[in-house]
């Protein structure tokens, strides 16, 4: 691959990345909560390396080819996040706060992560759309699925740089206020639970 399709496709992925949406919700979310950050990015990123895989593996064509797949995929991740955020919204918790509405231990907090990011729609738009139109297929030296998976570790490493710096800031600035920091929460809350339905409503309308 030429180093400039791998700095375009980065280029790209960072604007995608920067776009807030469930995964931002998220890394915010985790970085009101002690020692949970580094854990849900690891999660999330988690989540895009399945996704690597399974598209290095040719099943990304697969799903890509079927809708009914496609849309039983968008749909599972978009009532996932509308139980999540209505989770959050009835009990938005403080930094630090005992009780903890995303999660309570490392593993879940790994495993929520990994859940969100891989039934995640844009993750879904990202593979299965925008990531081919990078791929050399005709008369290119580096096999297909290599080239799947490099311009996948760069989109995983774009996600686990964004991702800390959001956690990170969030945990910075709002974790000596209270009141900001549940506000915060709460409308971290509403954007999973407000994607989530619009996806489920524009997928349900296609059928």
């Amino acid at each position: 691959m030429h180093s400039g399709t791998l700095l375009s496709f980065l280029a790209l992925d960072f604007l995608l990345v920067c776009v807030p949406g469930a995964d931002w919700a998220y890394a915010i979310a985790a970085g009101l909560r002690d020692r949970s950050v580094a854990v849900a990015v690891a999660g999330l990123v988690a989540g895009y390396a399945l996704h690597t895989l399974l598209a290095a593996a040719g099943l990304a064509v697969l799903v890509a080819g079927s809708p009914s797949l496609l849309t039983a995929l968008t749909v599972a991740g978009a009532g996932y996040l509308v139980w999540l955020g209505w989770g959050v919204l009835r009990r938005p918790a403080a930094p630090g706060a005992a009780e903890e509405p995303l999660a309570t231990t490392g593993p879940r907090v790994f495993l929520r992560g990994a859940t969100i990011s891989g039934l995640n729609p844009k993750g879904l738009l990202l593979y299965l759309s925008i990531l081919p139109q990078f791929l050399t297929t005709h008369g290119g030296h580096v096999p297909v699925p290599v080239q799947t998976a490099t311009l996948g570790l760069l989109h995983m490493a774009c996600c686990a740089a964004v991702y800390l710096t959001v956690g990170t800031l969030a945990r910075a600035l709002l974790r000596a206020r209270p009141t900001a920091a549940r506000a915060v929460t709460r409308t971290s809350g509403a954007a999973m639970l407000g994607i989530g339905a619009f996806l489920l409503v524009e997928r349900l309308a296609t059928l």
